[in-house]
């Protein structure tokens, strides 16, 4: 630990590198309001040129994730936990929904216990339109934040998304390859943007193999169950033999429009998910699905969120993480 005397020191020379007074230091080095953007910005390049990066240990870490009861988003906490749990920090999970007062509430009420930086995993910053006051909170106070699978317009910060074009993209041709030519996508709502992507990938995709009707057989609805089962029964209407799901849980929904139909999977109809949550072995039949790469979502943002705590700058160019497929009993050859 430094003597006192260093302490002053510090300060001093950071104070006079950035042509601001000593106590302004201290609110940037703390973390606290009153100083603007600029302000801010210059105490942490004169940071960075005496070498200081700031402390690791005894500091918190907010993931400001949707209800936990989706096991991916459990999965993608627990993960991302382990990852900065080797360098003292430790995180607390926020289930909150997407773009309501719960997230500035939690910011609101955690953000003077010491907190290091902030993990929005698939919240607010996957709407398009959403209130985004909590992250002026967040910038005011010089904290600095990571998100995951889209980010917030007009707010630079770094992002880590699975790619969802491709996602899309390595559904409808693995349905493709199975003899489906009548494929539909479980999408979720407009202007989500995980759900927007994958509608541009379904149906470039869709054209990509000589099937013009792509936008017709998309279906927007929520990522649940129920919306899967809605989604569903309207592209069997429709005369679909191939769904591509949005989510797991959409999937499932599917199943059960598929049995309400007095049809079979994949007898009749195949389908797909999307995320790879656990236990999908266990459905009846077991889930084909996208997987998204949890872990090394995890590590990237690991790694993003040490540098940035640290005080050194991180690339705000969105990192795509590529998905892969996961086969399993739910796709087959396309109805004669």
């Amino acid at each position: 630990m430094s003597s006192p005397s260093r302490k002053r020191f510090s300060l001093a020379e950071v104070a006079s590198l950035a042509d601001v007074s000593e106590a302004t230091v201290s609110r940037v080095l703390n973390r606290k309001y009153g100083v603007s953007a600029a302000t801010r910005q210059a105490v942490e390049q004169a940071l960075r040129k005496i070498g200081y990066e700031r402390p690791l240990d005894s500091s918190l870490v907010l993931v400001l994730a949707p209800s936990l009861k989706n096991p991916i988003f459990a999965q993608q906490a627990e993960r991302i936990e382990n990852e900065l749990s080797p360098h003292g920090l430790k995180t607390v999970i926020c289930p909150v929904y997407p773009g309501t007062p719960q997230e500035r509430d939690y910011v609101e009420a955690l953000i003077d216990s010491g907190v290091a930086a902030i993990i929005f995993l698939s919240s607010s910053n996957t709407l398009a339109n959403a209130d985004h006051r909590v992250t002026q909170l967040i910038q005011s106070r010089g904290i600095p934040f990571v998100c995951i699978n889209g980010g917030f317009p007009d707010v630079e910060s770094p992002v880590v998304s699975t790619d969802d074009w491709q996602a899309a993209s390595l559904a409808v041709s693995h349905l493709y390859d199975f003899g489906h030519r009548r494929i539909g996508l479980l999408a979720g709502p407009v202007d989500n943007i995980p759900a927007d992507r994958r509608v541009e990938g379904f149906v470039a995709a869709m054209d990509g193999l000589g099937l013009p009707d792509g936008p017709d057989f998309v279906v927007r609805r929520h990522f649940n169950f129920e919306g899967g089962q809605q989604a569903a029964a309207t592209l069997l209407e429709m005369g679909a033999t191939g769904l591509v799901a949005s989510s797991d849980e959409m999937a499932l929904g599917a199943y059960r429009a598929v049995s309400r139909a007095k049809l079979t999977v994949p007898g009749d109809v195949s389908i797909i998910g999307y995320d790879d949550s656990p236990l999908l072995d266990y459905t009846n039949p077991p889930l084909t699905t996208v997987r998204q790469p949890t872990d090394r979502i995890a590590e990237n943002v690991g790694r993003m969120v040490t540098t940035l705590i640290g005080g050194r700058p991180v690339s705000t160019d969105e990192m795509l993480i590529e998905p892969e497929i996961r086969l399993r009993g739910s796709t087959g050859a396309a109805p004669r």
